[in-house]
């Protein structure tokens, strides 16, 4: 009972200024950090539409021109073989990351919450003190004052013009700055743009000032799918209840609070350092309690590390929640292991979709061509010749005009005449044109009594003033007669 009570008195004890400031010297709260992140994040969100090179963008998907940018190459939409690639990369993205670092992802970068940092926080709190403290995120303002009902009036019009940035600048990834404003000057002709604008702009406002961190919880997928990425290895806030003590009893979902004061707590466990402020739990944006254990809810922002670092720093101790994985924290195995087979796994693959897509986009080719047969198989000319006809869709994906021509290849290079075109032509940048192409053999290609005989023809078409670099193989066929239809 001596120990219980002496510990009780530590905890009442209230430390030296100088200690707590001394214990905390040079500490930079993750909050901070946070801030540094999402203001980078931002202005990488901002500019990145802007940036150009060579006249294309850094990234972009129009669909308005059929094109995706990628690091300033122009890519046709008939060479979109790219984006499987871009959607491996953005998955795999996320579940390494998760795997590492629980969900940094959704505390760290995720529009939602830098969203509801900026509302909340910013806005609200430090802007218009309707929030009277950024560390209490758990009481709602008083909105029977009219002081207060005009202050969310005044919060709602501000971030509504915030709202309509966001949007813009999601769909400049969509319909590039250049083209989004000339298309606002005529709204009358794009009213699918000024819907998509304003309809994206209206859901900004609603989630974020009605829905809140609601979405996190209720309809954001990840939150369910991270419980299948996560292992004892993944860093996460972690509650140490060695040092801390048992605040809950019971396992997963059925873990009920057993102590909500520090002398009952200590009365059981006198060697807990808990103080049962509940600083963790007023400091959470999605209304958990750390210290009941990971839950789904937990978005990995690390505010609760904070306020534990606050309170525990000033009685001269480490904070109590800590930003690392079960091993080391609950099941106390050593320190955690970040080079884990699986984290080894999802980062090889990583390392390989970026090599192959860096690999197919330095490939790009600066003409696109399409050939297909007809729907009349061949003609018989009377001299006993043989025409097929085909149609090629050639594409200009190069930033100049060139002018084009094909050639046949291998065995039958010296066996089919070309017909028609007779001569090189003119395509603009970007242009698309189809042409009517007619190849003719005098030569006996096939001897079949029975059936027509398809021959492999493989065709080269290529730039006339550039036939070095620009140039493509396509393989097509030749449907050569059967033999009692040659001697009519």
């Amino acid at each position: 009972m001596e120990a219980v009570a002496q510990n009780v008195e530590d905890v009442k004890k209230k430390p030296k200024k100088n200690q707590a400031k001394e214990y905390l010297k040079g500490w930079v709260p993750y909050r901070i950090k946070r801030y540094w992140v999402y203001a980078a994040v931002t202005i990488i969100a901002l500019v990145t539409p802007w940036i150009t090179i060579n006249g294309n963008h850094l990234f972009l998907l129009s669909f308005d021109h059929k094109k995706l940018h990628l690091a300033g190459v122009a890519f046709d939409m008939q060479e979109l073989y790219l984006m499987p690639f871009l959607l491996m990369l953005l998955f795999l993205g996320i579940f390494a990351v998760t795997a590492v670092g629980g969900r940094a992802w959704c505390g760290w970068a995720c529009p939602q919450t830098v969203f509801r940092v900026i509302y909340r926080d910013f806005i609200e709190t430090k802007l218009l003190g309707l929030r009277k403290r950024i560390k209490n995120k758990q009481k709602d303002p008083d909105m029977s004052k009219p002081e207060n009902q005009i202050k969310k009036v005044v919060a709602i019009l501000i971030w509504s013009v915030l709202a309509f940035i966001a949007a813009a600048d999601f769909l400049w990834y969509f319909v590039p700055p250049e083209d989004f404003f000339k298309y606002l000057q005529h709204p009358a002709d794009h009213t699918m743009l000024i819907g998509m604008l304003v309809g994206i702009a209206l859901f900004i406002i609603v989630d974020v000032v009605f829905i809140k961190e609601n979405f996190c919880v209720y309809i954001c997928p990840y939150s369910r799918v991270q419980s299948v990425l996560y292992d004892d290895d993944t860093i996460m806030a972690i509650y140490d209840p060695h040092r801390g003590g048992d605040i809950y009893e019971g396992h997963g979902n059925d873990r009920h609070k057993k102590y909500s004061k520090t002398k009952d707590l200590l009365a059981d466990e006198p060697y807990a350092e808990c103080t049962t402020c509940e600083s963790c739990v007023t400091v959470c944006p999605t209304h958990i309690d750390i210290r009941k254990g990971l839950q789904l809810e937990c978005i990995n922002c690390l505010e609760c590390v904070d306020a534990c670092t606050t309170v525990m720093g000033a009685l001269g101790k480490p904070s109590l929640v800590r930003w690392s994985s079960e091993n080391e924290v609950i099941y106390q195995k050593g320190k955690t292991n970040y080079f884990r087979p699986k984290v080894i796994a999802y980062f090889t693959v990583l390392v390989l979709v970026l090599i192959a897509l860096f690999t197919m986009g330095s490939k790009k080719e600066h003409m696109l061509l399409n050939v297909n047969k007809t729907t009349r198989l061949y003609k018989i000319l009377k001299n006993g010749e043989v025409e097929n006809d085909y149609v090629f869709l050639f594409a200009n994906t190069d930033s100049k005009p060139h002018k084009y021509y094909f050639e046949i290849m291998g065995d039958l290079k010296n066996k089919l005449q070309i017909i028609r075109p007779k001569a090189p032509f003119r395509l603009a940048a970007e242009q698309k044109r189809k042409k009517v192409v007619v190849l003719r053999t005098k030569y006996k290609l096939a001897d079949n009594a029975r059936k027509d005989v398809p021959i492999p023809v493989t065709i080269r078409a290529f730039a006339a003033d550039d036939k070095k670099n620009i140039s493509v193989i396509r393989h097509t066929v030749f449907v050569y007669p059967r033999a009692d239809l040659l001697k009519k």
